[in-house]
C-alpha cells in the first residue's frame, strides 16, 4: 500500500494509533513512577525520547515522501522502544501499535519479517524481566502480532479491490465517452451521406435537367424559336423546383412531389410526366395492387430511387422508352424501373463519386437507401440490353418507425 496516498479511513486509523502509543507510554511512565521503580527516571527520559522520535516521523516531509527515510525512522523508533523495554516490562504493550506501523510503512514481505523480529524481541526481553518463560508470555505477543497482521492484510486486500473497482469505473466512463464520441461521429457521417443522397437525387438531378433543356434550346435557336422557348420555360420550371428543394433542406425532409401530389403513386406519375416533358423520353407509370399508406421514410426512399433511376436512364442510358411499376403486395412493396437503353456491366460501375462529374454515386445512393430500410435493391443490365432496377421494401404494419433515409 502506498503510505503517501492515505484514504480518510486510514487517516482515522492513524490518529487512533497515535493516541494508543501516547496512552501506552503514559501508562508505562505512570506505573514506573507510582511503583517507585529505581529506573523511574530513566523510564521517563526514554519514554519522552520515544514519544518525540515517534511524533517526528509524521511531521518530517522526508519521512512522508521517501521510503528509505521512513524505514530509517522506524528503525530508530524500534531501537528506542527496545531500550524502554529493557528498562520496564510495561514497554511490551507498545509492540502492538508498532506492528501496525511496520506493516504500513514496509513492503508486505519485510513488514512480516519486522513483525516477527519485534515479537521475538518482546518475548525475550519480557522473559528476561520475569526470569522465566511461560506459555502466556508467548501467547500474548504472538496473538497481538496475528491480529495486527490479519487486520492490515485484510485492509490492504479491501484497498486493492477498491482501487481495482475505481479503475474499472474510470475505464467504463472512458469507454462510454469513447462510445458517445463514436456514435456522434457515426451520426455525423450518416447525416453527411444522407445529405449527399438528397442533393444528388434532387438538386443535382434538377440542375442536370436544366442543362439538358438549355442545351436543347440552344440547338433550336434561331430557326425554331418556339421550340427553344418551350425548352427555356421547362428549364425555368426545373429551376423553380430546385429552389423549392433547396428551401426544403432548411424546413423538413418531405419531397415537394409528395406534398403536392398527396400520395406516392401520384408523385411517381407526376415524376414520369415531368421526366418525359423534360427529356422527350417515353415514360409510363403503372400501379399494381391496392395502394396502401406507407411510412414516410419508405415513400421518400421509393420516390428518391425512382428519381435517381430515371435520371440515370436519361443521362447515361440513351433510352427511348422507360417503364416504372409500383407494386403493392401483402407484406412488401416493390418498385421496378426498366428502360431499353444501352445498358452497362454492373460489375464495372465506378467507385461512387470517382467518375466524371461525380458519376457513380447514384447507384450507390439507391443501394444505401434500400439498405437503410432493411430492403433489397437489384440491378440487372448488360451492354446493349437495357437496365432494370428493382427495389423491395417490407411494408408490414409494425415497420413504421424507420429512420428517414
Amino acid at each position: 500500500m502506498n503510505p503517501h496516498s492515505l484514504t480518510p479511513v486510514l487517516r482515522v486509523l492513524g490518529g487512533l494509533l497515535h493516541l494508543l502509543v501516547a496512552a501506552l507510554l503514559a501508562l508505562a511512565v505512570a506505573r514506573a513512577v507510582t511503583e517507585g521503580s529505581s529506573q523511574a527516571g530513566a523510564v521517563v527520559a526514554v519514554a519522552v525520547l520515544l514519544a518525540a522520535t515517534y511524533a517526528a516521523g509524521p511531521a518530517l516531509p522526508l519521512v512522508r515522501r521517501c521510503a528509505a527515510a521512513a524505514a530509517t525512522w522506524l528503525a530508530v523508533v524500534v531501537v528506542v522502544w527496545l531500550v524502554l523495554l529493557f528498562l520496564t516490562p510495561d514497554g511490551i504493550w507498545l509492540a502492538f501499535p508498532l506492528f501496525f506501523v511496520q506493516l504500513h510503512l514496509l513492503p508486505t514481505r519485510w513488514g512480516l519479517v519486522a513483525v516477527a523480529i519485534t515479537t521475538a524481541a518482546a518475548i525475550a526481553v519480557f522473559g528476561w524481566h520475569q526470569h522465566e518463560f511461560s506459555a502466556a508470555m508467548f501467547v500474548g505477543p504472538i496473538l497481538g502480532a496475528a491480529v495486527a497482521v490479519a487486520t492490515v492484510l485484510g485492509y490492504q486486500a479491501l484497498y486493492r479491490e477498491s482501487e481495482a473497482r475505481q479503475r474499472l469505473i474510470e475505464e467504463l466512463t472512458a469507454a462510454r465517452a469513447d462510445l458517445a464520441a463514436a456514435e456522434h461521429a457515426g451520426g455525423v457521417l450518416a447525416e453527411r451521406e444522407r445529405l449527399a443522397r438528397e442533393i444528388h437525387d434532387t438538386l443535382a438531378q434538377g440542375l442536370s435537367s436544366i442543362q439538358l433543356l438549355l442545351r436543347a434550346a440552344e440547338h433550336a435557336l434561331p430557326d425554331r424559336s418556339e421550340a427553344a422557348l418551350g425548352h427555356v420555360q421547362q428549364a425555368r420550371q426545373a429551376a423553380v423546383d430546385n429552389l423549392a428543394e433547396a428551401r426544403r433542406f432548411v424546413r423538413d425532409w418531405t419531397p415537394p412531389g409528395l406534398e403536392t401530389a398527396g400520395s406516392l403513386p401520384a408523385a411517381l406519375k407526376q415524376l414520369c410526366a415531368s421526366t418525359a416533358d423534360a427529356s422527350g423520353l417515353a415514360v409510363q407509370a403503372h400501379i399494381s395492387g391496392i395502394p396502401a399508406e406507407l411510412p414516410p421514410a419508405q415513400e421518400i426512399a421509393l420516390l428518391r430511387i425512382a428519381q435517381s433511376a430515371l435520371a440515370n436512364t436519361v443521362q447515361h442510358g440513351h433510352a427511348t422508352r422507360a417503364e416504372l411499376t409500383l407494386s403493392y403486395m401483402d407484406t412488401e412493396v416493390a418498385l421496378d424501373v426498366v428502360d431499353d437503353g444501352t445498358g452497362f456491366d454492373p460489375d464495372l460501375v465506378v467507385t461512387p463519386g470517382q467518375g466524371p462529374d461525380g458519376a457513380g454515386f447514384g447507384l450507390a445512393a439507391m443501394r444505401a437507401r434500400a439498405r437503410a430500410l432493411h430492403g433489397t435493391l437489384a440491378v440487372e443490365s448488360a451492354p446493349g440490353q437495357g437496365t432494370a432496377v428493382a427495389v423491395t421494401l417490407c411494408c408490414r404494419a409494425h415497420d413504421t418507425q424507420e429512420a428517414t433515409p
